[in-house]
């Protein structure tokens, strides 16, 4: 398999990190993170000028990309920079029902804004009981004779309090745990019995709950038959995460391997110590392993269901476990200074470990793959 970026893959590539080294320093995030709504505007605007937001989106709806390998390019290098801004929620999780299942209007009145930096997105599906389930759905869609209306909750919407609208998921028949009777809706930020408590999450991102009481919603595909799009929404953000969780990786092993070769102890630096380069040495391997890993999932993204999900989960498992190591490893390796705020090292571990947390942890994503292997075997 070649695995040769083509020329067009290679300058995005390029410049994404050349403006991100360049202009987003630890310093810029930090200020960004601490802003209203978790991110700044002016670098979202920068960011989506120079195509980042449109690389994540097809071109026969405006972008110039939404493969997996596109999505994994840039995710990995928003990765290496830690960038804050809405790329999950507005280009991924946001961007995929109305593409898969919007109107032609909808289509029209949200896809180019968003490739402009104008408009955000934010996908509102999680639950306080739903856990990682992906058809757990409490939240109840009325039709009523002016339209849907919305009543219930939704719970760490990533992104969603500074969001121009939301994609919200709710049923519309069945139990709470049904995989039919789910609907998808486009909800305005402002519109009337909607309430947001924004909040932000440990390692520096923003997150809201919100709440529904008879919120005018309008239906966004076949108003019942929703699960097919959350899924295939839900494996996107999962090699979004996956990706970025590989270029934070890289960051980290980067900046432990510079610390190795300065750090000194018995007049010699730590690095020289076999058994520091051992672990060294298996902190590398596992990472490689996850950004092949990432690799399968991307080229999978849109194939057969059962390959799409099987890999999905197979690269959020490993991602969260070599995360896990390679976070508790860099941050061991560095000794007292990578538990210190100024450090860049910390936040890089911080987002690892919430990545693990987010659409489905470990052992999760292990139940997961087992049960998609079995529905393939059947």
């Amino acid at each position: 398999m070649d695995f040769t970026l083509s020329d067009e893959r290679r300058m995005l590539k390029e410049t994404a990190d050349r403006y991100l080294a360049d202009t987003y320093t630890i310093d810029t995030r930090h200020a960004a993170a601490a802003m209203e709504g978790g991110y700044d505007p002016e670098q979202w605007a920068q960011m989506a000028d120079l195509g980042l937001v449109g690389a994540l989106l097809p071109a026969d709806i405006g972008g110039y990309g939404g493969t997996g390998e596109d999505i994994a390019l840039i995710f990995e290098s928003l990765g290496r920079a830690l960038v804050v801004e809405p790329f999950l929620a507005t280009g991924i999780l946001g961007a995929a029902p109305i593409l898969m299942a919007g109107s032609d209007a909808q289509k029209a009145m949200l896809v180019e804004p968003m490739i402009e930096g104008h408009t955000t997105l934010a996908f509102a599906h999680g639950e306080p009981a739903s856990r990682y389930a992906l058809t757990h759905v409490e939240t109840r869609a009325e039709e009523t004779g002016n339209g849907w209306h919305l009543t219930g909750s939704k719970a760490v919407v990533v992104n969603g309090a500074t969001a121009d609208h939301l994609i919200v998921t709710a049923r519309i028949s069945g139990d709470a745990k049904d995989a039919d009777g789910i609907g998808l809706f486009l909800v305005a930020r402002d519109a009337p019995g909607l309430s947001i408590r924004s909040y932000g999450t440990v390692e520096g991102g923003h997150a809201c709950d919100i709440t529904f009481d008879t919120t005018h919603a309008d239906a966004i595909g076949t108003p019942d038959e929703a699960a097919p799009v959350i899924e295939a929404t839900i494996a996107r953000a999962l090699l979004a995460l996956c990706a970025e969780a590989v270029g934070i990786m890289e960051v980290c092993k980067e900046m432990t391997l510079d610390y190795l070769k300065t750090r000194t102890q018995f007049g010699r630096p730590i690095g020289t110590f076999q058994v520091i380069q051992h672990r060294m040495v298996d902190l590398v391997l596992e990472i490689e392993q996850a950004r092949s890993a990432v690799m399968l999932a991307a080229a999978h993204l849109d194939g057969p269901r059962i390959e799409r999900e099987r890999t999905a989960s197979a690269a959020k498992n490993l991602i969260g476990r070599v995360g896990r190591l390679v976070a508790e490893e860099s941050i061991q390796l560095h000794g007292g200074i990578a538990m210190t705020w100024d450090y860049a090292l910390p936040h890089y571990a911080k987002r690892l470990v919430m990545i693990d947390h987010l659409f489905g942890d470990t052992d999760h994503h292990l139940a997961r793959f087992r049960q998609v292997s079995g529905e393939q075997a059947a």
